[in-house]
């Protein structure tokens, strides 16, 4: 019996060893393959750049995607989940199944710089006159995503299992009537299903964090996030004689005050979160008190019995605030994105991948941040693993801060081959273990 212990835990060992020394030789072989795709990286980011388009409307992008994909020899669902791409590459080797995502859309922002490939398409949207920018760094998720399919690709030999390439519409959400989200929509069409996926990856660019860095935390990442529609009625009347109406634009005021209250003063301090009027709509004329005034926000959130607690408050609020001056307010609550929250065991698994990519000094455990990602709906049916790519352009000695989801967003495309590095490195590790 000793014998045979003895000789079991020796070839352990050695198999152990052969396995680790494969997987170096394959690491070195993807760092130098990483370094040769730079430049296609910054390419392909620039082209779509220039070419943005909007939530539900990226068929230009999905199908230059796909082709591309299909020229790797992967097996390419198109259109998905109206305008998305799934690509899918077997191993050949029985193993897990990892799904990769990226999305694919662009914001309705007009651009300002100088950059030779700056955005300079022209839309209508919401009844407006705007331009189409990148503004998220939605445009860097789509390169990096094609260079990593591209190097696993030519070394599936050396991998097992298969993973699943999620090129995704509409993450920056649509309007009330084309909802469900892109990744909502991805799930419910069966994405993460035949083969089944295991775990699904993803990050972002964060041009606010320094370049190069990896930037997680495990649990809740990033907000929920709902909307919320007020419509205050009173009684129209003559600007000159407001006593004769029930002035809604004031009680709407009182609304909005009302509502800023409800995290500073009705919620522990210790709990995040975020109620925020963004826009105001009322009256026609300057001399004529309306009827009727209109208030939209956001809510974000970090777990379902703070959102209950937040969706009971904005009503009750708003509804009592309009009753005390004779007025009605009808509150409307959009359930949007849930928060996105990193599976805590797959989370610990991923982060010496992280090390791997971007060097200890520069991977950090962060705070969970207000923003809001439907990559969350990815993570409601399988472990998920969701982190920040940072992209600061420090060399580029900007004036303005170049913010997401401002016309002065910018990123540095340096970044970009350790976001690649990152992404090969949870994939292969993921599918070695």
């Amino acid at each position: 019996m000793t014998i045979r212990l003895t000789i079991f835990s020796f070839t352990y060992l050695l198999s152990t060893i052969v396995l680790a020394q494969k997987n170096l030789k394959l690491q070195a072989k993807m760092e130098q393959q990483v370094k040769a795709s730079e430049q296609q990286v910054i390419e392909w980011r620039r082209k779509f750049h220039q070419s943005p388009e909007l939530s539900n409307r990226e068929t230009n992008t999905g199908g230059f995607i796909a082709d591309y994909l299909k020229s790797l020899g992967m097996e390419v669902q198109y259109p998905v989940a109206k305008t998305g791409v799934v690509g899918l590459l077997k191993t050949g080797k029985p193993g897990p199944v990892v799904a990769l995502r990226a999305d694919m859309d662009a914001l309705p922002v007009t651009e300002r710089n100088s950059l030779p490939f700056a955005s300079a398409v022209r839309t209508n949207f919401g009844g407006q006159e705007t331009g189409v920018m990148h503004a998220c760094g939605h445009d860097a998720h789509m390169a990096m995503l094609m260079a990593v399919a591209k190097i696993l690709s030519e070394n599936k030999n050396e991998l097992k299992g298969s993973v699943k390439f999620l090129f995704q519409p509409a993450e920056e959400g649509v309007g009330p009537d084309e909802y469900p989200s892109g990744a909502e929509l991805m799930v419910k069409e069966g994405v993460l299903e035949n083969p089944k996926v295991d775990a699904v990856f993803g990050l972002h660019i964060q041009s606010l964090l320094p370049s190069g860095t990896l930037n997680y935390r495990s649990g809740p990442l990033m907000a929920a996030v709902d909307g919320f529609d007020v419509k205050v009625t009173g009684k129209g009347s003559h600007g000159a004689t407001p006593w004769e109406g029930i002035d809604p634009v004031v009680i709407a005021c009182q609304i909005v005050d009302g509502l800023q209250t409800i995290v500073s003063r009705q919620m522990a301090l210790t709990e995040a979160a975020v109620v925020t009027v963004g826009t105001f709509h009322a009256g026609i004329r300057r001399n004529i008190i309306p009827d009727e005034a209109f208030l939209q926000g956001t809510i974000r959130t970090f777990g379902p019995e703070m959102q209950r607690s937040v969706h009971e408050k904005i009503k009750l609020t708003a509804t009592k605030i309009a009753e005390a001056s004779g007025a009605t307010a009808d509150v409307n609550i959009l359930i949007m994105y849930p928060a996105t929250i990193n599976d805590s065991k797959l989370t610990e698994m991923m982060v010496p991948s992280l090390v791997k990519a971007a060097g200890k000094e520069n991977v950090h455990v962060i705070s969970a941040v207000t923003m809001a990602e439907d990559f969350s709906f990815y993570q409601q049916k399988v472990p998920g693993f969701f982190f920040f790519l940072g992209a600061y352009p420090a060399e580029m000695k900007l004036e303005r801060k170049p913010a997401h989801h401002t016309v002065d967003f910018m990123i540095d495309e340096k970044s970009f081959s350790v976001g690649v590095k990152a992404l090969l490195n949870v994939t292969v590790d993921y599918l070695s273990k």
